[in-house]
């Protein structure tokens, strides 16, 4: 086979994706930073605003000093490819005691799946 096949895309996507849940896991922004596209955002809602976080400004180091490696359960609920273009559902419960929904946006350039855009939701703490 000659063609890229849809099943090997959507293997590149998880490989991707892996690196992210990776860094979260063992609390390194260095692991994950390879997933991230150099001009990649993200973004999140808190108090009905909306807040942008720069990746590369602060994910990373937000992961390398805010978080403890810990050792989450993560699961990739969806991912959908048209092309060169993706998106990605994964949750993760404890991560460093928290749970999130993060949604990625991907792109494909020169064979290789990069997140060009993040948001998240945080689930509300259950404890008491």
């Amino acid at each position: 086979m000659s063609d890229t096949t849809y099943v090997q895309e959507y293997n590149a996507v998880l490989e991707t994706l892996a690196k992210y849940i990776e860094g979260c896991a063992k609390a390194e922004g260095s692991l994950m930073r390879p997933a991230f596209h150099p001009d990649a955002v993200m973004f999140s809602a808190a108090d009905s605003a909306v807040i942008r976080v720069p990746v590369y400004d602060d994910l990373f180091d937000g992961i390398d000093n805010d978080f403890k490696p810990s050792t989450p359960s993560s699961a990739v609920v969806t991912v959908d490819i048209v092309g060169n273009v993706a998106s990605a559902r994964v949750d993760s419960d404890d991560v460093d005691g928290f749970r999130f929904s993060d949604f990625f946006h991907l792109l494909n350039a020169d064979g290789q799946w990069q997140i060009v855009a993040k948001t998240f939701y945080t689930h509300p703490s259950t404890a008491s």
